[in-house]
């Protein structure tokens, strides 16, 4: 098929050879998890155990709360200790409250959900499965894949395209599921009706690209086209896999769906086909552990809540010239303060770079407008436009420059002479006017409460007056009629008064 090209980008080393040449391990279960109850794009689901329930692997543990949300599900057996607020890794400021399970040394599972007939189904049942399980987004902020999969489409696109160093996840994934992902995709089809599936992968994958292809054949799965796409970062984006695959750019303030596109990750596919063939809720993914920071590079299936400490243990732990630990990538990924963390639902990898791969604090130099930024944008942003705006606090002017249109690549920072932490600036940008969203909107909120309660009290002092003139007009009334009972037996006696 013919592809198409995005604006910007770059060709970056892969540094995935160490993790992507071995099998995935199981990682063992810690002893104690931290599961957080928002692992999604959305509401914290609310947690349905308190401390000291007994609960089992793949029971409900956080129920979705109304809106978008999602379910979430206990990893392992074991016994509920707290609920606590905690930090979160991702999104980077927020925090949540997370379930403490102290792990069971013998493992008990809750009875799963009946495996779904996929192919007799409707839409609906693979969606309230979807939903059931916790399925989301596993490879980007996690949107709850049920809204994804309930609105009907025109082009499927399965999204294998593993663009940004060092994370390796999903090619390990493809090499070994394959026919869990292309399954996982069939059932997606049948929730979206999509007329067309595109299974993308990146032309360096060539080993999950001839595992996918064997996959196909063998499901029978004629419907799926397997496509190769040129390793350029960020190809795997997804506005830019669209662009590629497609030709059609999303609208700049429209999402996927506005052109007949849904995008699910191929981890995400495979989660679902789990969900629906064997009754499974979301509770482990596959994590890539690398870089020059840890000792034995691969990846691992992992339990949902596992300690980030107990994944590096895994690993062989940290080498002596580790500096800095990322969850994600180099590129799009959050540096955390320690490895206290919890792995969740989107923790794709965890990167440890040492000291020599890092920018020198306080490097940074003014802005010489060069346009470096602006040519390897796949936004098609100006970013120097958008920094001064930032910085400004010029956040109307900010917007319309298009700061929410930033997927946050970092290919700007990479390429800036003056070694400006671009992305950084618009990462607070967007915190910034998210905080002042949620003001405005407790602020109308309140206002709206302040207004409803006048309107009680008017009402209520309304009634209250209305009862007292009754009150006062029954009075007046019943005083008129004694008066006039008077008046008559005034009358009355005065008649039986006259001697005529």
């Amino acid at each position: 098929m013919r592809l198409h090209h995005f604006h910007g980008g770059l060709s970056l080393p892969q540094h995935k050879a160490s993790s992507a040449e071995l099998p995935i391990r199981p990682c063992p279960l810690p002893a104690e998890l931290n599961v957080p109850l928002l692992q999604h794009s959305g509401l914290s689901a609310r947690a349905c155990v308190a401390a000291g329930d007994h609960v089992l692997a793949g029971q409900l543990i956080g129920s979705a709360d109304e809106g978008r949300s999602a379910n979430v599900h206990s990893p392992a057996s074991g016994t509920v200790l707290a609920i606590v607020e905690r930090a979160l890794a991702h999104p980077p400021g927020v925090s949540a409250a997370h379930v403490r399970i102290a792990v069971d040394p013998v493992q008990r599972a809750a009875t799963p959900l009946p495996a779904i007939d996929w192919q007799q189904a409707d839409a609906g049942q693979i969606v309230d499965r979807a939903r059931q399980c916790g399925i989301v987004g596993m490879g980007g902020a996690g949107f709850p894949s049920a809204e994804k999969l309930v609105v009907a489409r025109d082009t499927l696109i399965l999204n294998g395209a593993e663009c940004e160093p060092y994370i390796a996840c999903d090619d390990r994934l493809l090499r070994e599921y394959a026919s869990d992902v292309v399954m996982g995709g069939r059932v997606m089809r049948r929730a979206t009706g999509a007329g067309r599936v595109l299974l993308a992968v990146e032309t360096a994958m060539t080993e999950a690209e001839a595992a996918c292809a064997q996959a196909i054949a063998e499901c029978g799965a004629g419907e799926i086209e397997l496509v190769a796409v040129p390793t350029v970062y960020p190809a795997g984006g997804e506005r830019q896999l669209i662009r590629v695959l497609t030709g059609d750019e999303v609208p700049r303030d429209g999402l996927p769906r506005d052109i007949g596109v849904v995008v699910q990750n191929v981890a995400t596919a495979r989660a679902l086909w789990r969900a629906v063939a064997h009754g499974e809720a979301s509770t482990r993914r596959i994590v890539s552990v690398t870089g020059p920071g840890v000792q034995h590079a691969g990846n691992w299936e992992v339990a949902i809540g596992t300690p980030i400490a107990h994944l590096i243990a895994q690993a062989g732990g940290y080498t002596p010239n580790a500096a800095r630990l990322i969850v994600g990538g180099p590129m799009m990924g959050i540096a955390l303060p320690d490895d206290d963390y919890p792995i969740g639902k989107t923790s794709n990898c965890i990167l440890a770079l040492a000291a020599d791969q890092l920018r020198e604090p306080g490097a940074e130099l003014p802005c010489i407008r060069c346009g470096d930024c602006a040519d390897v944008c796949p936004a098609q942003l100006l970013p120097q436009l958008l920094l001064s705006e930032v910085r400004g606090e010029q956040w109307p002017r900010a917007q319309r420059q298009g700061l929410f249109d930033c997927i946050e690549c970092g290919c700007c920072d990479l390429v800036c002479p003056s070694a400006i932490p671009l992305t950084q600036y618009f990462r607070h940008g967007k915190r910034e006017l998210h905080v002042r969203a949620l003001e405005a909107t407790q602020a109308d909120a309140a206002r709206l409460r302040h207004e409803q309660r006048q309107q009680r009290l008017s009402e209520r002092n309304l009634e209250r007056e209305q009862r007292h003139n009754a009150h006062q007009h029954a009075l007046a009334t019943t005083d008129a009629v004694a008066t006039a009972i008077a008046r008559a037996k005034a009358r009355r006696d005065a008649q039986g008064n006259d001697p005529t």
